[in-house]
């Protein structure tokens, strides 16, 4: 059964250490992607690996720590100003209403954006109807 969302939620991102970070619902847009302030593509004897650094070092859940992969990939994507760009794609665990899933997000600059996640149809498509009107129900539903 499809959970109901608002045009906002706070999820976690447990693999990566984040907690309740504000997501901003978008219907619009397909693909999830989340705020990237460094991203190198790096590699070492084992082969190519991507590093980088996530949210703001202004935001209140900011970590000074590099995440490393070694499984991503490269899209195209139009960015909100319709131009197209291309990103690196990571997945990762989402933690929403007590369950976990996994979940594709391009590493991208949102910092004139007002949320750092933007939570795209793919990881909606099956699981969740939007609610405009609400905000945090994921947050609420654990209380």
């Amino acid at each position: 059964m499809k959970k109901t969302i608002g045009r906002r939620e706070k999820i976690s991102l447990p693999e990566w250490g984040l907690n309740q970070i504000t997501a901003k619902i978008d219907t619009g847009a397909y693909t999830s992607s989340i705020h990237c302030e460094s991203v190198e593509e790096l590699s070492d004897n084992e082969g190519k690996y991507l590093e980088f650094q996530l949210l703001e070092a202004t935001h209140r859940r900011y970590q000074k720590k590099k995440i490393k992969t070694r499984v991503y990939t490269q899209k195209k994507v139009k960015n909100s100003f319709g131009q197209a760009e291309i990103r690196y794609k990571v997945s990762t665990d989402v933690l929403m209403f007590g369950e976990i899933f996994q979940a594709e997000f391009t590493l991208t600059d949102r910092s004139k954006m007002k949320n750092p996640i933007l939570l795209g149809r793919k990881l909606l498509q099956g699981r969740f109807i939007v609610d405009v009107e609400e905000v945090n129900l994921s947050k609420k539903s654990l209380k």
